[in-house]
């Protein structure tokens, strides 16, 4: 059994955090879902690399600015095909979950981070042109995407909120979520059919706090925010309000961990799967680490080990002066112009 078996039998299902046409055509997706993957995410940034680097899109940007295609359709065009043909190649391990693993993320666009209308309008409109009932909107967790979550749920959409680094924002994500599916069923539609990934960014919280910190505690942070995450999102989704809707065939959201490859070489690669590995959870993994995981990572229901001690943890910081609600509105807008900036590059390159 290959170690990502292992964690599936544990109850998380590891994701691969790329996407391109190689990794499609060349079989290495196909490769990567053999030995235990089952799903993949994307991001204007993976685009941006994909395009730019894999020489396989060369041919279809071509014929596409021959028709006067303008840059973000041509983007839109390979985008789409590519999330569609990774539906396909996962569409088994969807089926043979029951819906927990076998899904592909497609971000919405950057620019709409602060309009909750247009990033509705643009999920609906990306998610009929997919056409696959495992495909994914990626959503940012700002005050606009919380309020699109509400909107794409009670409409059928599966989501993937991305951008969190704070226990509070999950709690609004998670909860926007339940009200759409309650409305969705008070409606009399089925929602057996709709999931919610909470992606809870990780290396990027180290990364930024431990210079402030002592030794002692640097690369603890992000481990204890997502323990007791973790924990929170157990009382949550124990709550009578999802007992009832469960009940009903609603599927609770899940927590995903993201930006699980270590920023600070000193850490060991595997470190954020290694002590990351719950149920009913999911991490989405780079290729490096993938791969060092698969070598020399350690399967073992590492979320539920030690949570008195991570909460220990994070009163030490708080105790430094951290304002860890501060470094997560920080790192969120962060995140976003990260975001705009390879959307931009993405378009400035493909015109």
């Amino acid at each position: 059994m290959s170690i990502l078996a292992e964690v599936k039998k544990l109850g998380q299902h590891i994701w691969l955090d790329n996407l391109s046409r190689s990794l499609l055509q060349q079989g290495t997706l196909a490769d990567w879902l053999a030995q235990g993957v089952s799903g993949v995410t994307s991001n204007p940034a993976i685009f941006q690399k994909a395009f730019a680097t894999d020489p396989l899109y060369a041919a279809d940007i071509a014929a596409l600015k021959a028709q006067g295609k303008t840059a973000v359709e041509i983007y839109e065009t390979l985008a789409v095909a590519d999330v569609r043909a990774a539906c396909d190649l996962l569409r088994p391990e969807f089926e043979a979950s029951g819906g927990q693993g076998g899904w592909v993320s497609l971000e919405v666009s950057p620019e709409l981070a602060h309009d909750a209308g247009g990033t509705v309008a643009d999920a609906q409109r990306l998610h009929t042109a997919i056409d696959r009932p495992n495909a994914m909107m990626k959503i940012p967790a700002t005050e606009a995407g919380i309020a699109a979550v509400r909107e794409l749920a009670q409409a059928g959409i599966s989501i993937n909120v991305t951008l969190l680094f704070a226990h509070e924002q999950i709690r609004r994500a998670c909860t926007a979520y339940r009200e759409g599916i309650a409305a969705r069923l008070a409606a009399g539609l089925p929602a057996d059919g709709v999931q919610m990934v909470a992606s809870f960014f990780i290396s990027r919280i180290d990364a930024a706090l431990d210079a402030q910190l002592p030794e002692a505690l640097r690369g603890k942070t992000a481990i204890a925010l997502a323990k007791t995450a973790y924990r929170d999102w157990q009382h949550h989704t124990a709550a009578p309000e999802w007992s009832e809707l469960r009940a009903r065939g609603a599927n609770p959201p899940r927590l995903l961990w993201a930006s699980t490859g270590v920023k600070n070489p000193a850490y060991p690669a595997t470190l954020y799967v290694d002590e990351l590995i719950g149920e009913h959870t999911v991490n989405t993994v780079p290729d490096a680490t993938l791969a060092a995981f698969t070598e020399h990572g350690t399967a073992r229901a590492a979320l539920t080990e030690n949570t008195d001690e991570a909460a220990e943890v994070l009163a030490q910081v708080r105790d430094t002066g951290a304002d860890l609600d501060a470094l997560a509105a920080r790192l969120q807008t962060d995140g976003l112009k990260q975001f705009e900036e390879a959307f931009a590059k993405l378009l400035a390159e493909l015109a």
